[in-house]
């Protein structure tokens, strides 16, 4: 009963919410269209998206596009988490994290890539001024590494850089992949302090499908485009498993050409849960995105009163983001619509995946 009092108003506000989630027929809709103008003309029309696009027009680029939406993302954060007690807020707090690290990969790449020109972020400076101890300001006034790492003194990321620093030819690879591996050890760490045992099921069933799943997509990414051997495969995946076995992570490392690795990934529990068979159809853009969404979709159906409908909603949030940008770009360079829409809907199931 202590759950469904602390959820029931929470969860109709989500239902709410999701309710405004592009449906695939409105993504194949978006995907006919002929010129940027016109698709941000009907995302404009969409109620989650109309004040925020208001002012954008057809010479938008992408990382401001990027930017309105992602902005999007943290207002519905802000709506919900105004709108929940301790405990779903609790829960929530875990998103923190994610966001903090995808604002510091932002930094880098402005670092990295200055001859593109700095991404203003001022746009989130309010949102981490309330929920994180990250300054945007000085964050973004960095101008070399160095100078990012000490605007993260005093926050959990200044001990990670300062040891990178500390390495020679340090790419921004490097940087990146060990913020994730920082944020991926974490959440595995603390999501057993949860005393809910649905939020813990919730937590352990969807970020340890999450973890195997990129662990795949790195071993693959290492043999087809770096042709890395497996003693250097294994330094760079996530030291965490789940339903991947440790047998089956050694067997798809040292297998010796990709058909044989889409084989070996066949017979797994990701395998089994493919849509398609692996070895005619191997593409595990969508294997990840079928599974994902199966999983998110029944953990929030299962426990409709507790976070996982939280978890849910930011899930797909985060997929409608990426799908809206993709589309967008893919319009712009006149790609043609049924292979827009193959890239944006991996999931056949519908336009959420739900």
């Amino acid at each position: 009963m202590g759950n469904l009092l602390t959820y029931s108003g929470l969860t109709t506000k989500v239902r709410a919410m999701e309710s405004r989630f592009l449906t695939k027929q409105q993504f194949s809709e978006l995907a006919a269209l002929s010129t940027v103008g016109e698709a941000l003309d009907f995302i404009k029309s969409q109620p989650a998206y109309a004040d925020l696009l208001a002012g954008a027009d057809s010479t938008i680029h992408r990382s401001d596009l990027e930017k309105l939406l992602i902005l999007s993302r943290y207002r519905d954060f802000e709506k919900l988490y105004r709108f929940s007690g301790p405990e779903p807020r609790k829960f929530l707090n875990l998103y923190i994290s994610t966001f903090e690290i995808s604002l510091l990969k932002r930094c880098l790449r402005n670092i990295a890539h200055p001859e593109e020109g700095a991404s203003d972020l001022s746009a989130f400076q309010d949102f981490f001024a309330a929920h994180s101890r990250l300054d945007v300001a000085k964050l973004t006034a960095a101008s070399t590494v160095g100078e990012l790492t000490a605007a993260l003194a005093d926050t959990p990321y200044y001990s990670l850089f300062s040891k990178l620093e500390e390495g020679e030819e340090v790419s921004l690879f490097d940087y990146e992949m060990q913020l994730d591996l920082h944020h991926f050890k974490w959440v595995w760490k603390i999501k057993d302090k949860f005393t809910n045992k649905d939020e813990r099921n919730t937590l352990t069933q969807c970020f340890g499908s999450k973890l195997d799943l990129l662990n795949i997509q790195w071993i693959y990414r290492s043999k087809k485009y770096y042709h890395l051997e497996p003693a250097d495969i294994y330094s760079l995946l996530i030291p965490v498993n789940y339903r991947l076995k440790q047998d089956e992570i050694t067997k798809l490392a040292e297998a010796g050409n990709l058909d044989e690795f889409f084989t070996i990934l066949a017979g797994t529990h990701y395998g089994a849960l493919s849509r398609t068979d692996l070895r005619i159809t191997p593409d595990l853009e969508a294997l990840y995105e079928q599974v994902m969404n199966r999983i998110y979709s029944m953990t929030a159906r299962k426990h409709p009163y507790s976070a996982a409908v939280l978890n849910s909603y930011f899930y797909f949030k985060n997929l409608e983001i990426h799908r809206l940008i993709t589309a967008i770009e893919c319009i712009r360079y006149g790609v043609d619509p049924n292979e827009i829409l193959s890239y944006i809907i991996k999931d056949t199931k519908g336009g959420n995946g739900k």
